[in-house]
């Protein structure tokens, strides 16, 4: 593993404009993947991602995105020493919901470090890095299969849960799927097919749809999700429908045909993707925070490389209303498009 310079990330503020600049420099954060942001009504900002040994959840918090870098970890719970919850601890997300924390994650078992399922802990302290978590149990499905990343997100009073799943008939990974919750750690039936792995670019190494997230602008709910596999294949597909669409419909959702969102040689970023959503503090620019490698090269399992930075992108909105994500820009690379 290379060693790294300190990162120092601006953030400008101009005194003649409320406006936010969106300036920071990727790395955000050295060596955690499937990042997640919370932009909370506190004033802070919640950070949790899978850390390279996957064995524990932490937060951090920050008032500044870029605060975030330096802000202590606070490890909120660790893997069971036997049993389920004991391995391939992964892709956590925090949601306030109802007026509690929830953290989302993915585990193994020590008998068996594939048996993925998606669990769910709670806390009801106003601050999550304080208060104590208790164990709500695995998020039950259609199948027990291979099941993970799990998001949520609420919509005209209905809250949905969207994950990865392998369905029984797939001959391949994960596909992606919807449906209501009846409570913050479980669903209820049926749950919604919303994409698998169809275009060759969603089926370089395993064939994977995975890593949903949801941003909702312009009276759109825009969906992205990470596809193939966490080398330099991995990228960012998007799925599209109408704010006021049925969203258990599978047909309510239109797939882009291309990737939103991959490797960059010119820049020397690979393989991102598994993002989050947030916005400046003052909420005037949407932002993307996602992960990837400053190198193309891997040397094994690419699972077992640490490498996959939190890195943050400036999302543009376009004239007919839909996002634009560019490129991953370098490294050492302001974000906001007027500094470069």
């Amino acid at each position: 593993m290379g060693s790294f310079t300190q990162i120092e990330f601006v953030q400008a503020q101009s005194a003649s404009s409320e406006k936010v600049s969106a300036d920071y420099t990727n790395p955000l954060i050295l060596q955690r993947a499937d990042p997640w942001v919370y932009k909370h009504t506190d004033g802070y900002y919640y950070f949790t991602a899978s850390v390279p040994e996957f064995d524990r959840l932490e937060i951090r918090r920050s008032k500044t995105i870029e605060g975030l870098k330096s802000a202590e970890p606070k490890v909120i719970w660790r893997k069971h020493d036997e049993g389920i919850m004991g391995a391939h601890i992964w892709a956590p997300e925090l949601h306030y919901v109802n007026g509690n924390w929830y953290m989302y994650f993915a585990a193994g078992s020590t008998e068996d470090i594939w048996a993925i399922r998606m669990y769910v802990i709670e806390n009801d302290a106003a601050n999550p890095v304080e208060g104590e978590w208790i164990e709500k149990g695995e998020t039950k499905t259609k199948w027990d299969t291979f099941s993970l990343d799990a998001t949520t997100f609420q919509h005209q009073g209905t809250r949905y849960m969207v994950w990865a799943q392998h369905p029984p008939d797939f001959d391949g990974n994960t596909a992606l799927y919807i449906a209501e919750m009846d409570t913050p750690w479980s669903i209820k039936q049926p749950q919604v097919e919303l994409t698998r792995p169809e275009y060759d670019w969603e089926k370089q190494l395993f064939k994977v749809n995975e890593g949903a997230a949801v941003i909702k602008r312009n009276g759109k709910i825009f969906m992205t999700y990470s596809a193939s596999g966490t080398d330099h294949n991995y990228k960012i597909g998007l799925l599209t429908a109408d704010e006021d669409a049925d969203l258990l419909d599978p047909d309510a959702w239109k797939k882009s045909k291309e990737p939103v969102f991959s490797s960059s040689e010119e820049n020397g970023i690979y393989g991102p993707g598994h993002n989050s959503f947030t916005t400046t503090p003052d909420g005037s620019t949407d932002l993307m925070i996602y992960h990837a490698r400053s190198y193309k090269e891997i040397e094994g399992d690419p699972l077992n490389d640490p490498n996959r930075h939190t890195r943050v992108q400036v999302i543009n909105w376009k004239e007919d209303g839909t996002p634009e994500f560019g490129i991953p820009l370098p490294d050492n690379a302001p974000t906001d498009p007027s500094e470069r």
